[in-house]
């Protein structure tokens, strides 16, 4: 089984500033032809999980250019450009190299979301 590990295990920023988060496999996740099957997801709040970026650097339909995916083969990475309140949630990486898929999961907070929650 291939084991991902995300760093950190969350986040806490403020608005527009940039975030990245990493992702690093116990294995190759390059496929003989030529793609890497890692995948980031996000799940908000309340929300099922939703698809971000595919095969290490593709963005999802509809999902804005604030994000992007990078690396190869055992090192990835995440990027928000400038992070926004909607951006919230928890952030995965998933494999579909080989069986069975494995995610990794990171929480992504901000500093206004947290002031405005304490009592």
């Amino acid at each position: 089984e291939i084991v991902l590990t995300q760093t950190p295990l969350s986040l806490s920023v403020s608005s527009r500033e940039p975030a990245s988060i990493s992702c690093r496999a116990s294995q190759s996740l390059l496929h003989s032809n030529g793609n890497n099957y890692l995948h980031w997801y996000l799940q908000k709040p309340g929300q099922s999980p939703q698809l971000l970026i595919f095969f290490a650097t593709n963005r999802f339909t509809g999902v804005p250019d604030r994000f992007s995916g990078s690396g190869s083969g055992t090192d990835f990475t995440l990027r928000i450009s400038r992070v926004e309140a909607d951006d919230v949630g928890v952030y995965y990486c998933g494999q579909s190299t080989q069986y069975p898929p494995t995610l990794a999961g990171w929480r992504l907070m901000m500093w206004e979301f947290i002031t405005a929650c304490k009592v």
